[in-house]
């Protein structure tokens, strides 16, 4: 199983570690891909003044963000730390990568892509430093994120998906950097989280985005822990029944719903 994850705003930063080293780095396809975002995002925020400049506002940073800038710029010579203890937002909390038993944090590490605006998708042991830069960024030379990802990922990621379930959790603006071919299209899943609330006798369903991110990571933990590989987005929504929750999969498509009530 291949599971697709966005990262998070909230990352953590190290105090100390080795620098950047992008030929360490898993997917080394992508490596000539992202050196060169790598370098148009530490000259963009190297040059920036004391109210962000350009920087800002390519990133869309408010005034109490403009750390990050300053974070940015030190790319290349800053700790690095592993993509596993790197990204600390409500998804990824609920998913607790450091408290998964072994058997199921090799599986984590072995299934898990994590994508990224600057990296374009990193495994949970390759070591990066702490950054600033979504995949909705549009940077002056290189352009939306989004789309300068997409050719290098489809070249490398058919390869990396192999033959079982790709499991998609990523949100929209990281699901438009790499949509899985026609090829893969029986064996992928999407998963959308609803809540579900009952007013004045009538059933009422919405995505909440807290409930979401919370969700997925809930579930993903439940697969890595159990060991589930099913192979269908049918077989999947067998698996996170059998785990206890919810599940809607209308007809054979891609998408699975999760209730929550």
């Amino acid at each position: 199983m291949l599971v697709l994850l966005p990262p998070s705003e909230g990352k953590a930063t190290a105090v100390r570690g080795r620098p950047l080293a992008l030929d360490r780095l898993s997917l080394p396809a992508l490596t000539d891909a992202r050196a060169a975002v790598l370098d148009e995002l530490v000259r963009l925020c190297e040059g920036a003044g004391e109210d962000g400049g350009k920087a800002a506002e390519v990133l869309g940073l408010t005034p109490g963000l403009h750390g990050e800038i300053a974070k940015n710029a030190r790319l290349r010579t800053a700790p690095t730390l592993p993509a596993a203890d790197l990204y600390t937002g409500v998804l990824y909390d609920a998913l607790g990568l450091a408290t998964l038993d072994p058997a199921a944090l090799r599986r984590a590490r072995r299934s898990v892509l994590v994508f990224s605006g600057l990296w374009g998708a990193l495994r949970l042991t390759d070591r990066v430093p702490s950054y600033r830069c979504s995949m909705g960024v549009r940077l002056p030379g290189t352009g939306g994120l989004a789309g300068y990802w997409r050719p290098h990922l489809d070249d490398v990621l058919p390869e990396v998906a192999g033959r079982g379930l790709v499991l998609d959790l990523r949100s929209s603006a990281y699901a438009a950097a790499w949509k899985p071919p026609a090829a893969l299209a029986s064996r992928t899943a999407t998963v959308r989280v609803l809540q579900v609330t009952v007013v004045a006798g009538v059933e009422k369903r919405s995505v909440v985005s807290h409930f979401n991110k919370a969700t997925k990571g809930t579930l993903l933990r439940a697969l890595l822990t159990e060991g589930a590989d099913p192979k269908t987005p049918s077989a999947l929504a067998a698996a996170l029944r059998d785990l206890g929750f919810e599940v809607e999969h209308p007809g054979n498509g891609s998408q699975l719903d999760v209730l929550l009530r």
